[in-house]
């Protein structure tokens, strides 16, 4: 199977089942929703984040028809002024060159550096889409187990509402 194997391994030792799905590489949610596979599954954008210090890293994790706005990101998250990571950010605290990274990225972070924030409309979610840390494959894995990952991966994390539906 495409991905890491720290990936399955993880998943097997929670006893998570998923659902695999083999494609062709997709480094953006635009690639990616090409090859989805509906079947009542949630595609996530997964984004990587830094401070304006570069002192701190963010993943946050939303509906991948979610516009993104970093503006009302920032207001949202409170950490300040937020950019992209670099390409070696991104492989140094979890792992993956851009185009890959997941929430299943968090399994490279063993100092626990890396702070999730997902989006609390996933929470209405039956299940949900995850590249295993490679863009040439899909994982989809029920919301609970999801969040049974995210409770045993030991990062700090929160759900928020990212996106006011007033707003929209």
């Amino acid at each position: 199977m495409n991905g890491q194997q720290i990936v399955y391994d993880y998943l097997q030792q929670l006893d998570i089942p998923f659902e695999y799905y083999e494609h062709p590489e997709a480094p953006t949610i635009e690639i990616a929703s090409q090859f989805y596979r509906g079947e009542g599954t949630t595609l996530c954008k997964n984004l990587f984040f830094r401070n304006h210090k570069g002192n701190r890293h963010y993943l946050v994790i939303m509906e991948s028809t979610r516009a993104m706005d970093i503006h009302a990101i920032e207001h949202k998250l409170h950490q300040g002024k937020l950019s992209f990571a670099s390409p070696e950010r991104m492989m140094k605290y979890l792992g993956v060159r851009p185009g890959s990274v997941s929430l299943f990225a968090l399994l490279n972070d063993t100092n626990h550096e890396v702070t999730l924030f997902v989006d609390k409309a996933l929470l209405d979610a039956e299940k949900v889409s995850f590249h295993p840390n490679l863009n040439t494959a899909s994982l989809v894995i029920s919301k609970n187990d999801m969040l049974k990952f995210i409770e045993h991966i030991g990062n700090p994390y929160e759900f928020l509402d990212l996106y006011d539906e007033s707003a929209e």
